[in-house]
């Protein structure tokens, strides 16, 4: 198998997705030590991952962004003077690299306020919440699997996923993602409906 072009070193891994989660905190008026009481996280962990000091988990990052009405996709979304063709190619891809063994890169050139498009990676032993824990956030997910194998939980119900199994649930649902193989997962992921949740609309 053919390796993968490597990853530019992009700046919305380091700087840019901790600017934009403090940001859009302020501009709420939420304190840090609120935003930490309202998700049961510790003050210095929201501390740090603001600062670019630690990595969020898959759960974390998405109860952050719920919480501050955000979508994902405002985590990659380049600067408002910024140009930008529609076409990614896949050495250019933005990125952000997670806690627990999990990757996105997006697939859109540009934000898309309707829709998350993004290109994921499980290492071995990646998860999307540690602790076999679940998330849950609005909207609808769609995923499709390049390579590997892909345990995903939704409710009650497990399926584990390979190469060209496709698989689409309602985001409400509790779920989790985990990598079930001794090798990489990659796929596709969309994710419609975010701005739904009644906390983006502020």
């Amino acid at each position: 198998m053919a390796e993968r072009p490597a990853r530019t070193a992009l700046s919305v891994v380091d700087d840019d997705v901790p600017r934009r989660l403090r940001a859009e905190r302020e501009r709420r008026g939420i304190s840090l030590r609120e935003l930490a009481r309202r998700l049961d996280i510790s003050p210095s962990a929201i501390s740090q991952i603001e600062t670019g000091r630690a990595r969020p988990s898959v759960a974390t990052l998405w109860a952050i962004v719920t919480e501050l009405g955000m979508s994902l996709d405002d985590l990659f979304a380049p600067e408002a003077d910024a140009v930008r063709l529609p076409v990614v190619t896949a050495e250019h891809r933005e990125a952000i690299q997670l806690a627990t063994g999990v990757r996105w890169e997006r697939l859109t050139a540009n934000a898309d306020p309707d829709v998350d498009f993004i290109w994921v990676m499980y290492e071995v032993g990646g998860s999307s919440s540690p602790d076999d824990g679940f998330i849950r956030h609005a909207g609808r997910e769609y995923g499709l699997v390049l390579s590997g194998r892909l345990e995903v939980t939704v409710g009650f119900e497990r399926s584990v996923l390979g190469p060209g199994d496709s698989i689409s649930f309602d985001s409400t649902t509790p779920h989790r993602l985990r990598n079930a193989g001794d090798e990489p997962v990659t796929g596709v992921w969309v994710v419609v409906g975010r701005r739904s949740d009644p906390r983006t609309e502020t």
